[in-house]
């Protein structure tokens, strides 16, 4: 019966110490949890303020180059601007036209009994030169109209999918020229292939949605818009504002 008594009074010991840690294991994560989230909010105000200060450096880039004369001779002439913007959305055609039917025979929708490296060979050069020239119309378009640029959220937009859609054909082509001695034939084209062709179009396509966009003025600086929209197209003055 003693020993019984031992027993139960181990037991009741033990459990206690048990309720003892439990208690202080809920604290200690209690407190890791208050110290993590303190840790995330000043990460994020840091990320913030990081971000703040970017775009403070290209409002006054932009700005910079709206003081260049040939800046406003572009955006006010009677017909250059003009001729810029045609000469970008045709050389925006003829390297996406080259483009898609790349991509599309990589899909394995066109062109099926035509070797890949026939079609990439062919349609490379004209490709490269439509690219080359949209760039530079491009840049001149960008130097014409500088502030307004940096501060469109479909400009910002469309230099991120510009950039993704670099990476990606980069990476497209490697493995393509790398590996077509295989697949070069076959009417469907590898997993691999075809996903880095598909990826190809929803990105070009995108950056044509968002550079047709620019043009209008729905998330411009001067509306009313969220403090967020605010901060991610740039709007400098409008964030100082809402601060004050």
């Amino acid at each position: 019966m003693l020993a019984g008594r031992r027993t139960l009074e181990t037991d009741i010991l033990g459990l206690y110490i048990v309720f003892i840690f439990a208690g202080e294991r809920r604290k200690i994560a209690k407190q890791l949890k208050v110290d993590l989230g303190h840790v995330l909010n000043i990460e994020c105000k840091q990320n913030a303020a990081g971000f703040l200060m970017l775009n403070e450096h290209l409002l006054t880039f932009a700005k910079w180059l709206d003081t260049h004369q040939w800046s406003t001779d572009i955006h006010e002439s009677i017909y250059m601007y003009s001729w810029i913007e045609a000469t970008h959305v045709l050389t925006l055609m003829v390297f996406l036209g080259m483009l898609c039917v790349i991509d599309l025979r990589m899909l394995g929708v066109i062109f099926s009994n035509v070797p890949a490296s026939k079609i990439a060979e062919r349609l490379d050069k004209p490709m490269m030169i439509g690219f080359v020239v949209m760039l530079l119309t491009g840049f001149l378009l960008f130097y014409a109209i500088p502030v307004r640029s940096t501060q469109s959220i479909w400009f910002r937009i469309k230099v991120v999918l510009l950039i993704l859609a670099g990476i990606n054909a980069f990476i497209f082509r490697a493995k393509m020229q790398a590996s077509s001695a295989t697949w070069d034939l076959d009417p469907t084209p590898p997993k691999r292939v075809r996903m880095g062709a598909a990826a190809s179009l929803l990105l070009w396509s995108g950056v044509v949605i968002t550079g047709r966009t620019i043009a209008y003025d729905w998330f411009d600086c001067h509306k009313q818009l969220p403090e967020f929209m605010y901060w991610a197209a740039g709007c400098v003055n409008e964030l100082a504002a809402l601060e004050t």
